[in-house]
């Protein structure tokens, strides 16, 4: 092994001994903040705590163009864990531990990068991606920052990813009133009746959505969460809740898409509220989203990052791109690895993500 990835590995093995699960989000500006503060000593760190375990490190060395962002957080661990998930494990070929793909490893690769010269470079480190309660991004973008553009670190094995969709979380309540199952019923009585008719009439709805095309994706993702409702067998069900989700291409209005979500229900929904949104990468209509995709990839180029295909995923890349700046991701690691029992990173990739951002960072592009 190189001596940088020896000291990412050495990195990642503090890092991942951190609990940043997320849920429970219980991180403080402590702990992991204090080592990676005590790592970047010649760093200008801004060190701010959003409230609910968001906690965020604006760490800057000279005046960089291009702003590195990497979360913290990890999902909860699966029971299924052969050997405790915050101590890491390395084999012949990979390094395994709670968010060593997901994405710890990218940001021990950005101290022991930081660490062996002294080019300019800006590290944003958060700690709010894996739940629905974003915070750091979002307060960030909202300051002023002089950075030409943002690279967020998620798994894309070191491919430059330019596009993604969007995602969109709904609830929906149904209501219908309570009786005795012998009789007939009209469509309105039965609220889980009303939940079925909504989520085949859902699932037609986004077949037709199939022609629609963007970056090589088409057609719009959908997924039936979960239904909940009715009392037993002969009561009409009085009430339903459901939850949904859909991932639009960049081309796609979420606006136009809730609104016939929301029609489709006949009866109109008692109840109907998006719980998340976060906008596609690029952000923006057609044309404005289309220019900056090939912003992004003239950046790429010009780092000499290798491009690969648009991704399904969703990133805060996105977030990013809705305020401004040109956006890609780029990080080690495969999505496949992440949020998996005995999640693990090869170790090439590792090496592979270390050597760009040596490359970048040293030679005075960033």
């Amino acid at each position: 092994m190189s001596m940088l990835l020896d000291v990412t590995l050495e990195h990642l093995k503090a890092l991942v001994g951190f609990d940043t699960r997320n849920p429970p989000r219980t991180i403080d500006t402590g702990g992991i903040f204090d080592y990676l503060q005590a790592q970047l000593p010649d760093f200008d760190c801004t060190l701010t705590d959003h409230g609910a375990g968001a906690v965020s490190l604006l760490a800057v060395r000279g005046n960089p163009r291009l702003l590195f962002n990497v979360h913290l957080d990890t999902v909860p661990d699966s029971p299924h864990w052969t050997a405790s998930p915050f101590e890491l494990r390395i084999g012949d070929d990979r390094a395994t531990a709670l968010g060593a793909c997901d994405i710890k490893g990218a940001a021990a690769a950005m101290l022991a990068v930081a660490q062996a010269g002294a080019g300019d470079c800006a590290f944003l480190f958060s700690t709010d991606e894996e739940a629905n309660d974003a915070r750091c991004v979002p307060n960030f973008v909202r300051g002023k920052h002089d950075y030409e553009a943002v690279i967020v670190a998620e798994p894309t094995r070191c491919e430059a990813v330019l596009a993604h969709r969007g995602i969109n979380s709904v609830r929906m309540r149904f209501a219908g009133r309570a009786g005795h199952a012998s009789g007939e019923q009209q469509a309105s009585d039965s609220a889980l009746h009303q939940t079925v008719r909504w989520g085949s009439r859902a699932l037609d709805y986004v077949e037709a959505q199939a022609h629609h095309r963007f970056g090589g994706m088409t057609g719009l993702r959908f997924n039936l969460g979960r239904i909940e409702g009715g009392i037993k067998a002969n009561v009409i069900a009085p009430e339903a809740d459901l939850k949904f989700g859909f991932r639009p291409l960049p081309s796609m209005d979420p606006d136009a898409l809730l609104k016939s979500f929301h029609d489709l229900a006949d009866p109109h929904p008692a109840e109907f509220e998006e719980t998340f949104r976060g906008p596609s990468l690029p952000a923006g209509d057609i044309a404005a989203a289309e220019s900056r995709r090939l912003a992004a990839r003239d950046l790429a180029d010009e780092l000499g990052l290798p491009i690969g295909n648009a991704v399904d995923f969703w990133t805060e890349a996105s977030l990013f791109s809705a305020a401004g700046y040109t956006t890609m991701v780029f990080g080690p690691g495969d999505i496949a690895q992440a949020h998996t029992a005995d999640e693990w990173v090869a170790l090439d990739q590792l090496a592979s993500y270390a050597d760009h951002l040596q490359r970048i960072i040293h030679e005075g592009h960033a």
